[in-house]
């Protein structure tokens, strides 16, 4: 049987060490990383991927997008998609900066809460995410908006590159995001406003509501961190919660870096499996990694 063989693909200058090690566990055969690589050198490299093997092997071979852009990786992955010349197709599997499979975590592990504390779905709820110009705030507002959320994304630098991600997701997706203006700290409390799920995206060591604050979001439900960095994003929010209350609020509960992470993991882990495993080529992206991570979650 011919061997499995990962390319790893980054516009940055060094590919991931913690993404070479999971797909080395994930049981990869042969690992190869290109660093610096351009939106336009991709087709190149794909092609000298597909066509070194015979369409039976094609499942053998991956190809794994990295950097720390949603949307560049996503471009990347359509236009690697774009150069395939049937029946050459491998796998694809885009999980920049490892954010869509945090991303994944973090809605997933909301959804069970939301289940299991309050007997209830995403569905219709105010979804508010903060950190909202990054990749794992991009790939978490679409996955909740597919999931029938109401959701709201706020920029640290006002309305205009949050207006601009919203319209992509819309045209990429076919959801509506709303942006709103997270600029001052007055601006975050106006824009938790309303939200029974507060996630908190942004940079590491940022306190983005205070303890005053989140206490005055009434209808909260649940509030996510994805940053294991103190202070926490949200007051109040452990990185090793799962559940427990959130100080101060009527019924909020938190969920913790630590507590996502250990999802994320396992779903980055299962989409590496999967690759492996198939036997038609797949494309995997955030949706993908949803999906095991809530798998993985109802065990």
């Amino acid at each position: 049987m011919a061997k499995t063989i990962l390319h790893m693909i980054t516009p940055l200058k060094h590919m991931s060490p913690f993404d070479v090690n999971m797909a080395a566990d994930a049981g990869y055969d042969v690992l190869a990383t290109y660093q610096g690589v351009t939106p336009e050198e991709v087709r190149g490299l794909v092609q000298d991927a597909i066509f070194s093997r015979s369409p039976n092997d094609a499942v053998r071979t991956g190809i794994f997008f990295a950097g720390k852009n949603a949307i560049q990786a996503l471009d990347m992955m359509k236009s690697a998609e774009e150069s395939f010349v049937p029946p050459f197709v491998v796998n694809l599997f885009a999980d920049p900066a490892g954010s869509f499979t945090t991303a994944a975590g973090m809605v997933a592990c909301t959804e069970k809460l939301l289940k299991d504390k309050f007997g209830t779905t995403l569905k219709g709820k105010r979804v508010v995410i903060y950190g909202g110009t990054g990749v794992v705030a991009f790939s978490s507002a679409v996955i909740a908006a597919l999931e029938g959320a109401s959701v709201v994304i706020t920029g640290y630098d006002g309305t205009k590159r949050v207006t601009a991600i919203s319209s992509d997701m819309k045209a990429r997706f076919g959801v509506d995001v709303e942006p709103a203006d997270g600029s001052t700290p007055e601006a975050n409390l106006a824009a938790a406003n309303g939200a029974e799920i507060i996630f908190s995206a942004g940079p590491a060591g940022v306190q983005i509501l205070n303890e005053e604050q989140i206490k005055s979001v009434t209808g909260l439900l649940v509030a996510a961190d994805v940053n294991a960095v103190p202070p926490p994003g949200i007051a109040g929010v452990d990185v090793m919660a799962n559940g427990e209350s959130i100080p101060g609020t009527a019924k909020g509960v938190a969920l913790g870096a630590l507590a996502i992470g250990n999802v994320k993991y396992q779903a980055q882990h299962l989409l590496f499996k999967r690759m492996i495993s198939t036997d038609k080529p797949l494309s995997l992206d955030f949706r993908h990694a949803f999906e095991e991570a809530r798998a993985f979650i109802k065990g």
